[in-house]
């Protein structure tokens, strides 16, 4: 490959299988937590939409952290960024062993905040940092390749909850919970929520040994952090330059409602197994991994067909494909719905890095607090799971992936939109 087509350059082929390595620890963290609602709805007797408030409080802390994440980078450099970002979610990790103890659902909560807020900040700092790693015209293919091994992550947590969490439940259904001495569904639900800060402490100590690497490797940040100190940071001006590109503005809005679709689909399949086929949440988090291990194969066949297509005509050819997916599991509720909710993450698998590689293009010195904006975007996954589980509730698990439906055709929009932009910097990445 010649010099100006270099995929990573040499003095950051180091810091790049670092930062990968980050971008598979949030995988496994995220997809520990999808489980958490069906979990938390049976500990505690919730309803869906109550239990929804997991995926509020983990994506919520995205929306409110990616910001200050982007005064650091900005200030500092993307590395700092990362020990920020790994140091904050080590603390909310290791806050699942207090929450355990008190066995209480808010403590929970705030653990989950915590841990998802320092998630939030890596996320800003090593997406931006992956494509400042090479060269601008396959910086999208590139942040592909490395998001790659975000679902080698997302199929450990989905693992680890499958193994540790599931199978831990009690079986007692709420009316018999109701009827239980206090005593005994005490301890029943300290037994279960055992079960649930396990793994997350497990989690803290592997954060710690990633921050311990990366702390002690050089990376050379001068790329983008001045050599003689900390950057002003003039937000306002900056900020305006945003606003007044639709290119990236509409990038944030097809974000907002990619997260959603991917979270509503991961978080609900479990309830939709069970409601289509039957069985328990351990047998049906099965299919959740089946859904994870589909995600992996498919973004690896995506990278590589990002050298021949454009990525904007995959997006919008793949979230039409999810848009079909979803409306075919509505139909059919048995066991082919069950096989269309778990090829949806075929349709998932490139949105998210390709929406983000897309609406960054050729930002420049704004690129940082570009990238918290479409972090922030990640509120979708706070907010449409509650309007998930209330149709959920409202009219049953397969009538609610309408929900997810109307969210991959907003995606397949901006993809339509790039490709009529006049903007061919995508045209092939490779």
């Amino acid at each position: 490959m010649a010099a100006d087509r270099k995929f990573v350059y040499d003095d950051m082929r180091i810091p790049f299988i670092l930062i990968v390595i980050c971008f598979a620890a949030w995988g496994i963290a995220a997809n520990m937590t999808d489980p958490l609602v069906k979990v938390f709805s049976k500990i505690f007797s919730m309803s869906t939409l109550q239990a929804s408030f997991v995926q509020f409080a983990y994506y919520g802390a995205y929306f409110c952290l990616a910001l200050p994440a982007a005064f650091i980078n900005r200030r500092y450099s993307y590395k700092t960024g990362v020990l920020v970002g790994l140091g904050c979610a080590i603390g909310g990790a290791f806050l699942f062993y207090p929450a355990a103890q008190s066995m209480t659902f808010g403590f929970f909560l705030l653990a989950l905040f915590t841990l998802a807020g320092g998630l939030s900040i890596l996320e800003t700092s090593a997406n931006p940092f992956i494509i400042a790693m090479g060269p601008e015209e396959n910086a999208t293919r590139r942040l592909n390749f490395a998001q790659a091994f975000n679902p080698v992550g997302t199929n450990i947590g989905v693992f680890l909850a499958a193994t540790l969490i599931l199978p831990r439940l009690n079986p007692a259904t709420p009316d018999q919970r109701a009827a239980m001495p206090p005593e005994t569904l005490r301890a029943i639900q300290s037994e279960e929520l055992a079960a649930v800060m396990t793994p997350y402490v497990g989690f803290a100590f592997v954060l710690l040994a990633i921050w311990a690497a990366i702390f002690f490797t050089r990376m050379p940040t001068e790329r983008e952090a001045s050599a003689s100190g900390p950057r002003e940071v003039h937000f306002g001006a900056t900020l305006g330059r945003l606003l007044a590109n639709r290119h990236y503005t509409f990038g944030v809005v097809a974000q907002f409602f990619n997260v959603a679709a991917q979270t509503c689909v991961w978080t609900f399949t479990i309830q939709y197994v069970i409601e289509a086929i039957g069985g328990d949440e351990a047998g049906a988090g099965w299919y959740l991994q089946a859904s994870l291990l589909v995600f992996l194969v498919s973004r690896f066949v995506m990278v590589w067909l990002m050298g021949f297509v454009r990525p904007a005509a995959l997006l919008a050819l793949m979230a039409l494909s999810g848009t079909a997916l979803c409306f075919y599991a509505m139909a059919n509720p048995g066991m082919s719905g069950v096989w269309a909710i778990v090829m949806i993450s075929a349709s998932l698998s490139l949105m998210f890095p390709t929406i983000y590689g897309i609406a960054l293009h050729g930002l420049g010195e704004d690129t940082k607090f570009g990238a918290a904006g479409l972090v922030m975007a990640i509120l979708g996954g706070a907010l449409m799971p509650l309007v998930h589980g209330a149709v959920m509730d409202a009219r049953g698990a397969a009538f609610s992936y309408i929900v997810p439906a109307i969210c991959f055709l907003v995606v397949a929009a901006y993809g339509v939109f790039d490709l009529r932009s006049g903007l061919r910097g995508h045209a092939h990445a490779a």
